[in-house]
């Protein structure tokens, strides 16, 4: 026996020994130091779990690294509680919830210089520089950003210092180049003080004060200064809108939800407050909890000053509830109600929206641990699993789209490291399974081009390849690889019931929700499938868009052709110069006029034709939900001859 299976062993008899009662237990390193603190309403059946059929990773990790446990039993389970919250603080165990922010939300900061720089940051100096947020919304801040750098010439450089020729930002009129003396302090101190007004401009009474400044701006003959003005007041406005999510329930209320990877956690908070969502709140941590017991855990870490505390806090975990509920109670005086959604409520829809809002974002933050630290331990499971060689550093995923099959397309994503490496990313458009439907035949294509082109070029091959699919689609493309002499391990995972297959053995194997190594692959199915409906998707709508090209007047397939690379859709094609089609097309000055005149009539009129063209077809098929190129091309034709 090894000293691993021994010490698990040993482990086991103390969890059988425990008694029913409740109480905390503790887990114990070789160290003898404190790893793990749990509570149990019993104490035995509790420690025996972790003992009793196959464990998910954080589980099995606990479980290897502990070398002993002991246990400290209670009247009841709130006491349990209670003695859990106190030694966790006690002895910050490494698998219990230790709370670190997330990244913080960006600012924006005016530098305390005299030609001051305007920039997004994270950080905040105390140097006397101005911040104005923070923005939960980066992409809306990013926008904001570039709109001013549009409006105002203001300097982009990191560090001013004095130049004796410009640089581009002057020649491209995005800086008034105080570097070089081409502008006062005193003017350039007026942009700033314009942004200022505009970022400060927090409620509709100050940006009418703007507006007012505007028109008297205007009257003055300001005009420059007027558009300035007017362009910033537009910008506040949406980056107001896209960074506060608006109801009308005045009430103060928080939002918690999680979202985990084997031991990562990451929990998201958002802040609803006079019915805007003020802030939203992202932590990291690493637990060995059960899933419905970590919510409790992290109210009971996050929640420690009453007077922040809501009337409301809404999670989706019913978990532990009413023990939560008498803890925030009787420890904290906070007689706040947290609850789950009810269902059939008036507010149903909007708190479970609120609840799914903050689960995504903390799906996204996982996803940002994962890239930033590699997936290790998801790629050390996989290879033990499936007894690989090495590690499965370089995982590639196919996948098969198409529509009756038409435009059939295969995908090829790679991942690195446990992670989307996408500059690696493929799509084959298939020659042999055109116009049928074989999903063995299209993979078998899609891994013969790929992995010949690779022999060829003696390039690196995977560590492991993925296959949509279950064990037909796995056999057939191990049939590729054998034919192609190459020993590269294969695994299929079949998408019903998260099967996977290896080749020509029929029995799946079937991994634990939580197993990272099921994630990973999860991950790289996931990413196979987007990849290939996007790309089949933008094969048929550039196919349709061509053939309405052609329908229009004094336009071929040549010219259809150059249409397209030019204005992309007939909706741009509709609206523009008679002078651009007439240079795209080589055509006359009065063919294109014509030309602009047919694509506003199907602009106008193809919408409503293709909607019930593809509506009647639909009702006598029953095959397809898009419509063939020959619709297109009818409805086209209807539409310019009606």
């Amino acid at each position: 026996m090894t000293d691993a299976e021994l010490n698990r062993k040993q482990l086991h008899e103390t969890a059988l020994k425990a008694p029913k009662s409740s109480g905390v237990y503790l887990w114990r390193n070789a160290e003898s130091t404190i790893i793990y603190v749990g509570k149990a309403k019993n104490l035995k059946n509790r420690l025996s779990s972790y003992f009793a059929g196959r464990k998910d990773i954080k589980t099995r990790i606990l479980v290897s690294k502990a070398r002993s446990i002991e246990y400290i039993t209670t009247s009841n389970e709130y006491e349990a509680l209670l003695l859990e919250n106190t030694l966790i603080k006690q002895h910050n165990p490494r698998y219990n919830i230790n709370l670190k922010d997330g990244k913080s939300y960006p600012v924006l900061r005016i530098t305390n210089e005299d030609f001051p720089k305007v920039f997004k940051t994270r950080r905040i100096v105390q140097d006397g520089s101005q911040y104005f947020g923070p923005f939960p919304n980066v992409g809306a801040l990013d926008t904001f950003i570039e709109s001013l750098y549009r409006q105002y010439k203001i300097r982009h450089c990191k560090k001013f210092q004095k130049r004796k020729s410009p640089c581009l930002y002057y020649h491209i009129g995005q800086c008034a180049a105080p570097c070089c003396g081409k502008i006062s302090k005193e003017s350039y101190i007026q942009y700033i003080e314009e942004i200022e007004s505009i970022l400060e401009s927090e409620d509709e009474t100050q940006i009418k004060n703007l507006e007012n400044t505007m028109k008297e701006a205007a009257k003055l003959l300001q005009f420059e200064k007027a558009a300035r003005l007017r362009d910033g007041i537009a910008a506040i406005r949406t980056l107001r809108e896209q960074n506060a999510v608006e109801d009308f329930d005045p009430e103060s209320r928080d939002y918690v939800e999680s979202y985990s990877e084997g031991p990562l956690v990451s929990f998201c908070v958002l802040k609803m407050r006079n019915g805007k969502l003020i802030a939203k709140d992202c932590y990291r941590t690493k637990t060995l909890n059960d899933e419905d017991e970590t919510t409790s855990e992290f109210l009971r870490a996050y929640y420690t000053d009453p007077s922040q505390i809501p009337p409301h806090i809404f999670v989706s975990s019913r978990e532990n509830l009413e023990l939560t509920r008498q803890f925030f109670s009787e420890v904290l005086g906070a007689h706040t109600d947290i609850s789950t959604v009810e269902p059939g409520s008036p507010s149903e829809k909007r708190n479970l929206a609120a609840l799914e809002m903050a689960r995504q974002n903390a799906k996204e933050d996982i996803i940002r641990r994962l890239r930033e630290r590699g997936d290790i331990p998801a790629m050390e499971e996989l290879m033990h699993i499936l007894h690989l060689p090495c590690l499965p550093v370089r995982i590639e995923g196919f996948d098969i789209a198409h529509i009756g099959g038409n435009f059939p397309v295969a995908s090829l994503i790679s991942f690195y490291n446990g992670n989307p490496d996408k500059k690696n990313y493929r799509y084959f458009r298939l020659k042999t399974t055109d116009g049928i439907i074989d999903d063995f035949a299209s993979m078998q294509e899609a891994t013969r081009r790929r992995y010949s082109r690779l022999l060829k070029e003696q390039a690196e091959m995977p560590d492991l390849i993925m296959i949509d699919g279950g064990i037909g689609q796995v056999n057939a493309v191990q049939a590729v690889l054998d034919d192609l002499g190459l020993d590269i391990p294969i695994v299929g995972l079949a998408e019903r019931f998260e099967d996977l297959y290896l080749p020509h053995n029929s029995t799946p194997i079937k991994l634990p929700k939580r197993s990272e190594a099921l994630r990973l692959l999860q991950r790289v199915r996931d990413e196979t499938h987007r990849f290939a409906t996007s790309k089949n998707q933008a094969l048929r709508t550039k196919a349709n868009t061509t053939l309405q090209f052609e329908a229009l007047p004094n336009v071929g397939k040549a010219r259809a052709a150059a249409l397209l690379e030019k204005f992309k859709s007939i909706d741009e094609l509709a609206i523009a110069e008679p002078e651009a089609v007439y240079s795209a097309a080589k055509c006359s000055i009065e063919q294109a006029k014509d030309i602009i005149k047919s694509a506003k009539t199907l602009k106008a009129a193809s919408s409503a034709l293709v909607k019930d063209g593809l509506h009647a077809r639909a009702n006598a098929t029953k095959h397809s939900n898009s419509a063939t190129n020959s619709d297109i091309a009818a409805l086209a034709k209807a539409a310019l001859e009606k």
